[in-house]
């Protein structure tokens, strides 16, 4: 496995790592025997870092997490590096009503969920979106208090923009920010991709392969699940969907000149913006993943990279990344 540090302060990883919230949540129903297996194969073929959020499944990838590492083999386990979102408020019925990042209520999280991985440290500790409502550096300030007791070992950060990512960064040591970054999500190349690079910030890549969307493998007459997230996304609705599909078909030729899928083209290409980028697969299976791993042997050269960019031009996608009003919740974008 290819190998990678999360910024100047953080920890040596795997050059992929795997996103684990589809095997609770957002993507419709997932089969837990296969999420455990999956975890048991990322962690065989090398991959040490495991992304999670406390809000996943309200607790259930955290559950989950916990048993995958209690079954696996003890140097697989010994090796896996944990990083986890925290902040999110919902309700019963699974509504997201906004972000806590009060201090008190930053500890309160981490008490929850060391509590639910069975573990006594996290590795990466971060806030999913920003609270509008508490200064960052109070947010940052609370995990490098955690850090101190020994209960986290780094301070994470997620979709946040630039001048946040300095503020964050005069209170504690930040290893890397969890952001989305893909080759129809290329909106931190202008300010906020530099700055992490400036202050030594790594990054971890979330939807590189947009949510399925540019895996290859998502058609325009799949049915959608009542509960999967890509039904009230804008990039999935209508003639959005039928534009973006058509990008994928130029990707598509460009793979196959290469003896590569679309996925594997795709996540080779984030893989080649730099060796502070460490792109998260959200594999919900040991075949996806499988798949995936294969990008680590896609090597692109100039001419590839060029040919990508002729079929996939950024800013290239129609719709946004999100419902309007889960934008309005990202620092990232303002």
């Amino acid at each position: 496995m290819q190998m990678r540090t999360l910024g100047t302060t953080g920890p040596q990883t795997s050059a992929l790592g795997l996103g684990c919230m589809g095997m609770s949540a957002l993507y419709g129903d997932s089969d837990r025997t296969e999420s455990i297996a999956t975890v048991h194969a990322a962690l065989d073929a090398g991959i040490t870092l495991l992304d999670t959020g406390d809000f996943y499944g309200m607790g259930h990838n955290e559950l989950l997490l916990n048993e995958a590492l209690r079954t696996a083999p003890a140097a697989a386990r010994d090796n896996a590096l944990i990083s986890v979102k925290f902040g999110a408020l919902r309700t019963v019925e699974g509504a997201f009503t906004g972000y806590d990042g009060r201090p008190a209520a930053v500890k309160n999280f981490a008490a929850y969920s060391l509590q639910r991985l069975g573990t006594d440290h996290i590795d990466v500790y971060r806030i999913a979106r920003l609270d509008p409502d508490v200064p960052v550096e109070e947010t940052v300030g609370a995990i490098a208090e955690l850090i101190e007791a020994g209960h986290v070992r780094h301070v994470g950060l997620s979709e946040v923009g630039a001048e946040t990512l300095r503020r964050a960064a005069a209170v504690a040591p930040v290893s890397d920010l969890q952001i989305e970054y893909s080759l129809i999500s290329r909106g931190i190349e202008e300010e906020i991709l530099p700055t992490a690079r400036e202050l030594g910030i790594g990054i971890t890549a979330y939807g590189v392969l947009s949510r399925g969307l540019i895996s290859g493998h998502f058609s325009r007459d799949r049915k959608l699940a009542a509960n999967d997230f890509r039904g009230m996304s804008p990039r999935f609705q209508g003639d959005n969907l039928d534009h973006n599909l058509g990008l994928v078909e130029a990707l598509r030729a460009v793979a196959d000149r290469k003896g590569a899928s679309v996925a594997q083209t795709a996540i080779a290409w984030v893989l080649a913006r730099g060796e502070d980028i460490v792109p998260l697969v959200g594999a919900r299976t040991r075949e996806r993943l499988t798949e995936a791993l294969g990008a680590l042997d896609v090597t692109l050269d100039a001419g590839d990279l060029a040919a990508i960019e002729q079929a996939v031009p950024a800013g290239a996608a129609a719709g946004d990344r999100y419902p309007a009003n889960q934008m309005a919740h990202l620092d990232s974008e303002r």
